[in-house]
């Protein structure tokens, strides 16, 4: 494993470079240069625009009732609550709030001084219209739950819920809340909000520019105007090399590599890759979209047991991720409601192999892949052409589990074609999120083809069980219990010990390069989708470090 990687990083490694560099020489030949440039050393540090090159860009615009800021701050926008960088709750727009005793109803009254961008007060009726046209648009906001939202004062709001579901209060901190008089179709392209920063221009596929919002009731933004400018990784790597942006990601591939004027800053994270396994056999009927469904080969737990046993996740870590990461060994790995009783040792191919003997698997005709019932261990792993990362993993999960007798035949396709094939065949996915519905939504039984949610159609009735008794919890600490018992409980669960309906990879750092004048404070830990701006009101230029 260790040698395939080192090998994968030093290919992926001088794609990524020579494309850099061939975008630095393209860059220095141009006549004129970019609008968006950094001043010259001359201007006061203060006074500097921000460049922040991030493939950020919503393809709905920012409109947080299509799925803006789900991840993290929406920065033209307010939020009811707040995560503190220790991942407790505290107040945004809303300055009280509370949980009705039968947990179906949000009691909130919201701040007097809050004033959208176009100078008009924040009322409790814009909230009440923010979460009721999210469960009618159909976005990417989950509010399924939501009943109705109503003002019941000028500055207060009952949310109420058809059913408790204590991860609800994540809503209340990622929906930005939009003004009922200013909303309407092409309000992603011009949001109005309440939040830090106010949109100055778009220009779509090129670059945003926004300021401090001066009517914003907390902390004035310390850094005045930002611009992001919306590159491919490889015109990034070669601005920021040009000194024409303060700010970018790069793949852990490059994450060592030196940067003039700037540092590295790794930044933990949720943000995992794993692979999805059809958990049924090929079925006759096939999903209410007409995809073919199942697959006879990881319909097997000992199939699915036997590739989590064989994979080195520490070594996907150091040979692929350069050391910027660590091991998962489910969708929650780190976080509090993790299952510490799940994790099993890995890298064991001996193990991997027994497993496979116990399950009926074996090499009868000394080709080196097992079969059972005359079917080979052979099936196909899919991975998104364009993601040189999950294709690095691909590659080493299937030189991996080859040595114990699995075929994996590693493909590339678009997302198109995976949407249509995620469910007879296995892929590797990337999620990860501190809202503790993402794992509920990728185990429950009746999200079963709910797009990739479950896209293995996997089912176990104790699992669900958990999951909706965690869902429906008193509390979030009290939700715990559930969370954890879904995973394994001494008998079942999802986990690799249990059903293994996932082979869950690695958690990645996210890394940036970021400018040695620029501070940006702690970064809390992030989440797949979600960037290091999440307190970017927070930055401020410094002297030189």
């Amino acid at each position: 494993m260790r040698r395939i990687g080192a090998i994968i990083t030093a290919v992926l490694l001088a794609t990524l470079l020579g494309a850099a560099c061939q975008k630095t020489e393209e860059r220095e030949t141009q006549a004129s240069e970019p609008e968006t440039r950094v001043r010259s050393s001359g201007a006061a540090a203060g006074d500097e625009t921000l460049v922040i090159a991030l493939d950020l860009e919503p393809d709905e615009g920012f409109d947080p009732l299509m799925g803006w800021g789900g991840y993290g701050t929406p920065l033209f926008q307010s939020t009811l609550l707040k995560r503190t960088p220790e991942q407790g709750l505290e107040g945004d727009l809303a300055g009280q709030w509370e949980l009705s005793e039968d947990r179906r109803i949000w009691r909130i009254r919201i701040r007097e001084d809050a004033r959208f961008s176009d100078g008009k007060p924040v009322t409790a009726r814009d909230v009440a219209f923010t979460f009721n046209q999210a469960a009618r648009a159909g976005g990417k906001t989950d509010v399924t739950v939501l009943e109705e939202a109503v003002a019941t004062g000028e500055h207060t709001v009952e949310i109420r819920l058809r059913v408790p579901q204590i991860t609800f209060v994540n809503r209340l901190i990622t929906l930005g809340i939009v003004p009922a008089h200013a909303y309407g179709e092409d309000y992603g392209r011009n949001p109005v909000g309440s939040g830090p920063y106010r949109m100055v221009e778009w220009e779509e596929g090129r670059q945003l520019i926004m300021e401090a919002n001066p009517d914003y009731y907390g902390a004035i933004p310390r850094i005045q105007r930002v611009v992001f400018v919306f590159m491919e990784e490889d015109a990034a790597f070669a601005a920021a090399r040009a000194g024409e942006v303060h700010v970018i990601r790069v793949p852990q591939i490059l994450a060592r590599k030196e940067m003039p004027g700037m540092t590295l800053h790794a930044i933990p994270s949720v943000d995992n890759r794993g692979i999805c396994f059809p958990c049924v056999p090929v079925q006759e009927t096939p999903s209410p979209e007409g995809h073919p469904v199942g697959n006879d080969v990881t319909a097997d737990p000992a199939i699915r047991k036997a590739v989590n046993r064989a994979v080195d996740r520490e070594a996907l870590v150091e040979g692929i991720l350069e050391g910027f990461g660590s091991p998962a060994h489910g969708p929650v790995s780190t976080l509090p409601w993790d299952q510490p009783e799940a994790v099993i040792q890995d890298g064991d191919l001996e193990k991997a192999r027994r497993i496979l003997e116990s399950g009926g698997w074996g090499d009868k005709d000394g080709d080196g892949t097992v079969e059972k019932d005359g079917k080979e261990a052979v099936f196909t792993l899919l991975y998104p052409a364009d993601d040189s990362l999950r294709q690095a993993l691909a590659l080493a999960v299937s030189d991996t589990v080859r040595k114990v007798g699995i075929e994996a035949k590693v493909t590339g396709k678009s997302w198109d074609d995976i949407y249509r094939l995620m469910h007879a065949n296995a892929v590797l996915f990337g999620f990860g999120s501190l809202d503790q519905t993402e794992m509920h939504n990728l185990y429950y039984g009746e999200r079963i083809g709910d797009n990739v949610h479950n896209a293995g159609f996997y089912r176990n009735p104790t699992v669900d069980r958990h999951l909706q008794a965690a869902m429906s919890a008193p509390s979030l600490k009290e939700a715990v219990f559930h969370w954890r018992q879904a995973q394994w409980d001494g008998k079942t669960g999802y986990c690799a010990r249990g059903d293994a309906a996932w082979a869950w990879l690695v958690n990645l750092d996210h890394t940036y390069f970021v400018d040695r004048r620029l501070d940006v404070g702690t970064p809390g830990i992030e989440q797949h989708g979600s960037y290091i701006i999440a307190n970017l009101p927070q930055w401020s230029w410094v002297s030189e470090k």
